[in-house]
C-alpha cells in the first residue's frame, strides 16, 4: 500500500497559478499510475488528470486541458499538478490517487489509494 500526502493548496486570484504536490511512500512509486481528482462544495468528486508510471503518458479532463499539467519525479516519489490560468470554478478540494498499474484511467473507482486532499480556492 502506498500512502499519499498532498500539499501546495491555497488561495489565489483568478488568472493565477498554483502547483500541487503529492508525496508517496514506498519503493515502487514508478509502477503506480497517479491521478488527480477534485471535489467542489455540493458536487461529486471529478477527474482532473492522470499520469502513467511507466512512460509518463498523461490524460486530462476537458475542463482543465491546456491549463493544467501533471508530471512526476519518480526519484522523489512525487507527482505534481501545475495549475495555470485558474478560474473560480476550479475551487475545490484536490485529491491525488494511486493504483499499482502501468495503464491509466479517469475512473474514481479504479484508483485504490487516496490522499487526504488539499484546498484550492480561486477568487474572482
Amino acid at each position: 500500500q502506498v500512502q499519499l500526502v498532498e500539499s501546495g493548496g491555497g488561495l489565489v486570484q483568478a488568472g493565477g497559478s498554483l502547483r500541487l504536490s503529492c508525496a508517496a511512500s514506498g519503493r515502487t512509486f514508478s509502477r503506480y499510475a497517479m491521478g488527480w481528482f477534485r471535489q467542489a462544495p455540493g458536487k461529486e468528486r471529478e477527474f482532473v488528470a492522470v499520469i502513467a508510471g511507466s512512460d509518463g503518458t498523461t490524460y486530462y479532463a476537458d475542463s482543465v486541458r491546456g491549463r493544467f499539467t501533471t508530471s512526476r519525479d519518480n526519484a522523489k516519489n512525487t507527482v505534481y499538478l501545475q495549475m495555470n490560468s485558474l478560474k473560480p470554478e476550479d475551487t475545490a478540494v484536490y485529491y491525488c490517487a494511486a493504483r499499482l498499474s502501468y495503464s491509466i484511467s479517469d475512473s474514481e473507482s479504479w484508483f485504490s489509494n487516496w490522499g487526504q486532499g488539499t484546498q484550492v480556492t480561486v477568487s474572482s
